[in-house]
């Protein structure tokens, strides 16, 4: 089997593969970081590559294989994170100068579990400074290509998470998700994100940006591999300070069940006043495979819908400001001009603001609340557009122009404010061939039945990848 082929495979075609004795982990390795010598240049997916260090832990891996077979799906598979999780005596610079030689002595919970299931790392992966951008355009590292076209961004904050898997450097990655920064990477990249259900997977070990609104969440290939990750990396954590105490669950479990019956919302207000027509069309055609599969679709109305990015704001800014109010006074100019530009105002929000902001947020929970009540599942678009250009600070849709980060997110946002899952899934590309993500939301905790839906939509649409 060619190299380039093993690099497109799924995590679940790998693992059988694997414990079959057919490939080896080392073979597996060896065929990624082939593959990264080959595309970085172009994409700079990467901030610290660990070649030497992947390739001992796939020995390791093949060795424990041969003796006891595997410790489960993910035991040899290569995997990238994003560099804000903590690794110990690996580097974690988070993307900015300020930490660009932080190598912490511990270990991100999440990292803890990847290596009881014996992933193997290869390495850290390249975001937007501090988490706080939607386009991983970074000054320090570079910014991050996108594979289906390098003059286009990959989206953030997870840029480099999101080119990794769509060009095949890495089987699956982690993201984080505080705005949209694992679904809006995905979209633009065409691969599978998913933000779960918040508190369900442990934040321990995770540099903050918002702490109410931050989620740990798996880039990968396909809605099944995205579950397998989840299966590996969900669960209770004491150390966590929002980790929920639910009991892990298989997230694969209703994968392949039929979605007749199931009722799916699109929701009247913002999704598509602001949209690109290209997007509209493929999101609706979406709707349509759903739809032809059983289930039935219905308009809802969440009326708050439009206030979400000034509550989302406020909270993000404020909370954020927090997290580097000593970055700000002793390192300022350290900063990335354009993150330090928006970290700054939040240093002078008034209390009341954020208390009536968290207010508000509560009052459009009851709204999302009330719509879910109706439905099972929501759908939207992902991103309103697809990948702009790198370097362009503004993004046209349509008979208007807005900054590119508001726009890039202001889809995606709602569900982090919300708490519940939101997954990307692709369904299609414009006419300039660039990506485009259909986005499905569902109720706090019912994750599971949410990968059930996307992945009967990928298995009806067809969509393939880079190759």
């Amino acid at each position: 089997m060619g190299n380039t082929k093993l690099c497109f495979m799924t995590i679940s075609e790998a693992s059988g593969l694997i414990a079959s004795g057919e490939l080896s982990p080392v073979e597996l390795v060896q065929a990624h970081l082939d593959r990264i010598a080959e595309t970085e240049p172009k994409l700079n997916s990467f901030i610290t590559l660990l070649e030497n260090e992947s390739l001992e832990s796939a020995r390791e891996a093949e060795q424990e294989i041969r003796k006891s077979g595997p410790r489960g799906p993910l035991h040899g598979v290569p995997i990238g994170l994003k560099d804000l999780y903590y690794t110990k005596g690996i580097r974690t610079t988070v993307g900015s100068k300020i930490l660009t030689d932080f190598v912490p002595d511990y270990d991100a919970a999440v990292v803890e579990k990847f290596s009881d299931v014996g992933a193997v790392l290869l390495g850290k992966l390249q975001m937007h400074e501090f988490a706080f951008g939607a386009s991983s355009e970074n000054p320090h590292y570079g910014p991050a290509h996108n594979p289906w076209n390098t003059d286009r961004v990959t989206g953030g904050s997870s840029g480099g998470s999101g080119s990794s898997v769509a060009a095949g450097q890495a089987m699956a990655t982690l993201g984080s998700d505080t705005g949209g920064s694992v679904r809006i990477p995905s979209a633009l990249c065409g691969i599978v994100g998913l933000k779960p259900t918040y508190g369900l997977v442990s934040r321990y070990g995770v540099y903050p940006l918002c702490w109410s609104l931050d989620t740990v969440g798996p880039m990968t290939r396909s809605v099944r591999d995205a579950a397998l990750v989840m299966n590996a990396i969900a669960g209770p954590d004491a150390r966590g300070h929002s980790s929920n105490e639910r009991a892990p669950e298989d997230f694969a479990q209703r994968l392949g069940r039929p979605i007749d019956g199931l009722r799916i919302g699109i929701p009247n207000e913002h999704y598509f006043n602001v949209l690109d027509g290209e997007v509209k069309i493929a999101v609706m055609a979406a709707s349509r495979v759903l739809e032809g599969m059983g289930a039935t679709i219905e308009q809802v109305s969440i009326p708050m819908l439009d206030n979400v990015p000034a509550i989302s704001n406020t909270i993000m800014l404020a909370e954020a400001a927090e997290v580097h109010l000593e970055h700000i006074r002793d390192q300022g100019d350290q900063f990335d001009p354009a993150v330090r530009d928006r970290l700054e105002p939040g240093t002078i929000i008034p209390a009341a603001q954020y208390v009536r902001a968290q207010r508000a947020r509560a009052a459009y929970c009851e709204q999302v609340d009330s719509a879910m009540a109706t439905v099972d599942v929501l759908l939207t678009p992902t991103c309103p557009v697809g990948a702009p250009k790198i370097g362009e600070p503004m993004v046209a849709v349509g008979d208007r122009t807005e900054p590119k980060g508001p726009m890039l997110s202001r889809l995606t946002r709602p569900w982090n404010l919300y708490g519940g899952p939101a997954i990307s899934v692709p369904c299609g590309l414009t006419s300039e061939r660039l990506p485009i993500g259909l986005q499905l939301a569902g109720r706090p905790f019912e994750d599971a039945l949410l990968l059930q839906v996307a992945d009967a939509y990928e298995q009806a649409s067809g969509w393939e990848g880079l190759a």
